[in-house]
């Protein structure tokens, strides 16, 4: 079994998963530290169905499925901002309102035009071998864009994500910089979708934050961790899946479930160690 761990390698299309994989993991993991700590961190569960019902009416339209969903998603996230802070309907009710909403739409359509086909399939849990290579260099480039943007902004980020007021009173645009936030994850969660599947994609913007938070106090630990952690349980998950058959989403998943209980036993030995000294 572990001989055809180089096999895997000579096929273009898990080249092609690894590299993008790894670039989609880091950018998640490094934004879900942030909303997490906002405690917006089931936005990611509510853009993805945003996603989903985006995608089937691509697909009903015979349209290129990321042309269709970026915007929508983007104005999606802008709108669950806006509605949490300028409305009576706050946090995870908004999130449930638009995600809900958004399920029941892609549903429909779906059950009205194609049915439940392969590609819906893929849409809903993920596939590495539906990521033409199309969707690999636009995604590597988003990719790429979203991390230099977020490390351009790396200060202004901490600040906003600890205390809104002070970086507001220091001068910085929080509602404009909390924009540029879910826009970034907007983009993240699109382009995940394609490997992760809309309902699976939201881990990897949660799960390596909470993970980490388990052992590192400080933000930028907790950063350098969570990317560490949400790229190695990438690598593991797609190998597990290729060689093993699963579905790569769900393996990918697991990896970072194992990751968190790790993460929890060490956090809970070094209690232990603390209170006997």
């Amino acid at each position: 079994m572990i001989g055809l761990i180089p096999e895997m390698f000579t096929y273009p299309f898990m080249c092609r998963a690894f590299a993008v994989g790894s670039l989609i993991a880091l950018c998640a993991a490094l934004l879900g530290v942030t909303l997490v700590l906002k405690r917006y961190s089931m936005i990611g569960d509510g853009l993805s169905h945003v996603g989903f019902g985006a995608l089937a009416i691509a697909s009903a339209m015979n349209a290129a499925p990321l042309a269709v969903a970026i915007p929508v998603v983007m104005a999606a996230a802008v709108a669950l901002l806006y509605l949490s802070e300028n409305s009576r309907i706050h946090g995870d009710a908004a999130i449930a309102l638009i995600s809900t909403g958004s399920l029941a739409v892609g549903v429909t359509v779906v059950s009205m035009t194609t049915g439940m086909n392969t590609d819906v399939y893929n849409y809903l849990f993920g596939s590495i071998l539906s990521m033409s290579e199309g969707d690999v260099v636009l995604t590597a480039v988003i990719s790429a864009a979203v991390l230099v943007v977020f490390l351009l902004f790396y200060n202004r980020i901490f600040a906003v994500t600890f205390d809104e007021t002070f970086a507001r009173a220091t001068g910085i645009r929080t509602g404009r910089l909390s924009i540029l936030i879910a826009v970034l994850t907007a983009l993240v969660i699109v382009i995940g979708m394609r490997m992760m599947g809309s309902l699976l994609i939201s881990s990897l913007v949660v799960f390596p934050a909470l993970t980490s938070m388990r052992v590192f106090k400080t933000f930028r630990g907790v950063m350098i961790s969570a990317g560490i952690v949400s790229v190695v349980c990438l690598l593991l998950g797609l190998t597990i899946s290729y060689l093993h058959a699963t579905p790569t989403g769900a393996s990918i998943v697991l990896c970072n479930i194992a990751a968190f209980f790790i993460y929890l036993g060490i956090s809970k030995v070094r209690e232990k160690t603390y209170n006997k000294g």
